[in-house]
């Protein structure tokens, strides 16, 4: 919103190729978008779990779809509220481009198998500054990725150990748009064994990017050391996107796959419905109760079983056994509805798509910062947030948590602690790619030695990961000619 010179900086005062052509044509966002989408990062999210593994079935969606539908659902948060604005005359834009930059982007950091392979890795970081996928995204976007040649040699590391690679070299406006928590991780060393394994990773971004950070809120924001709150417009719109298809889309995965149906949402157990009131009332500062959830999922289905209930009220007036015959019928057709919602495309597309738009369109503009309009911030009906947060929340319990995905999470854990502690042990190092290896041996410090093997694993995909590991631990392993 309102675009300025600061924000169309360099990230690391790299400037442009003087020998590129000018685009008028084209803003320095659009630049910014194309170099993301060209990336090996962005690419190597195919291979990386949404919410079921992708090897099970093609029509799972991946981080990559997800990215690619969170950013669908920005641009359309986007291009709403210009239109909001343009209605009331306020001389404001949103860049659309931008928004979807930040939907594209947002998963980029996320590491093999889900969040139980982000939680092993952070385990073995703890002493080294932990890990974490939005963290990783902004490590990947501003050293990790390969677009200019720097002058620190192939590794971008001096000789002294500094770091000065420069990733994609994005502008900072660019970068603000992924920087959804503006907060250094730090741990305390000393914890001990048993809250060790309770260990959940810290949201924020390290302190090796701590500099780049300081210079992202300093240039967006004109002020010098900027202290205040700090989370860009843009990057609001993909966090509410990011919220909006995990609780539609991976619900719709659910129900592709048969592990759900919609009636299955109003039967759900008491502890489901228990686990999912006490997250919305903590994530909200709410006080509701099992029953308001309750009535939130029915209000969200009812369209599809409005009838029934209906049919069985004008039934007051028969025997017992009249009204139990109709109540038992109204309940097999309601089984039999949602039971073709969850398995026929044609009913359950429409589910999905009516909940998007809905949701979509009640994100408004909450108010304009004129002094920092990067800063302006957004507003959802509370009653749509409250939807999105059920459902979203529901997915995580009945799915996220359920045995049938434990257990692959559960051997993607020990397939990243068991590739972490071989790398890390004495001459693992040596197993490094010859990319890899170059910066590991450019880097000083035992800690920064350690983030280069956190990296090295964070980029992997799925199958890679696997693939990495029979190699070490397998008697059948992958021919050693295929390479990595």
């Amino acid at each position: 919103m309102y675009y300025t010179e600061r924000d169309e900086e360099r990230s690391l005062k790299i400037k442009r190729d003087s020998s590129l052509p000018e685009e008028p044509y084209r803003t320095h966002w659009s630049r910014d978008y194309a170099r993301l989408i060209h990336s090996p990062s962005f690419r190597r999210l195919q291979g990386k779990t949404q919410l079921f593994p992708g090897q099970e079935s093609d029509f799972f969606r991946n981080r990559l779809t997800h990215s690619q539908e969170v950013a669908q659902i920005s641009k359309s948060i986007a291009n709403k509220l210009n239109y909001d604005l343009e209605q009331k005359k306020q001389d404001y834009e949103i860049d659309p481009t931008l928004a979807e930059f930040a939907g594209l982007a947002h998963d980029l950091g996320h590491p093999p198998f889900g969040h139980l392979g982000e939680r092993a890795l952070n385990k073995k970081m703890i002493d080294s500054g932990g890990f974490e996928g939005n963290a990783q995204t902004l490590r990947i976007l501003t050293k990790l990725e390969k677009k200019h040649e720097i002058e620190s040699k192939r590794s971008g590391i001096d000789a002294d150990g500094i770091d000065k690679r420069v990733g994609l070299n994005l502008t900072f406006r660019s970068l603000a748009s992924i920087l959804k928590y503006d907060k250094k991780i730090h741990y305390d060393t000393n914890i001990g064994e048993k809250d060790f394994n309770k260990l959940k990773p810290i949201k924020g971004y390290y302190e090796s990017e701590e500099n780049i950070v300081k210079e992202i809120k300093d240039y967006v924001t004109g002020v010098k050391d900027y202290s205040g709150e700090f989370k860009t417009i843009e990057c609001q719109i993909m966090d509410i996107s990011d919220d909006i298809a995990y609780s539609t889309f991976d619900l719709e995965d659910a129900f592709k796959v048969g592990f759900l149906e919609p009636l299955d949402l109003i039967a759900a157990p008491d502890n489901i419905i228990e686990n999912v009131t006490k997250k919305i009332n903590r994530n909200l500062n709410l006080n509701k109760k099992q029953d308001d959830i309750k009535e939130i999922i029915l209000n969200i289905i009812r369209e599809y079983f409005l009838p029934y209930p209906i049919e069985i009220e004008r039934g007051v007036h028969l025997s017992d056994n009249e009204k139990i015959d109709l109540f038992l019928s109204a309940v097999g057709i309601a089984k039999n509805i949602s039971k073709n919602i969850a398995s026929n495309g044609y009913l359950r597309a429409p589910f999905t798509s009516k909940l998007v738009g809905r949701f979509t369109r009640n994100v408004d503009i909450d108010e304009i910062n004129k002094t920092i309009p990067a800063l302006s911030t957004i507003k959802i009906n509370p009653d749509i947030l409250l939807e999105i947060e059920v459902l979203k929340n529901f997915t995580y319990e009945s799915q996220v948590l359920s045995p049938k995905v434990k257990i692959v999470e559960y051997r993607g854990e020990e397939i990243v602690s068991a590739i972490f502690d071989t790398l890390n042990d004495n001459k693992g190092f040596e197993l490094l790619p010859p990319d890899i290896r170059i910066i590991y041996d450019s880097v000083k410090r035992k800690e920064d030695k350690k983030r280069v093997i956190s990296d090295f694993i964070a980029g992997m995909t799925d199958s890679y990961a696997l693939e990495f590991y029979s190699r070490l631990k397998t008697v059948n392993p992958q021919t050693i000619f295929k390479p990595f």
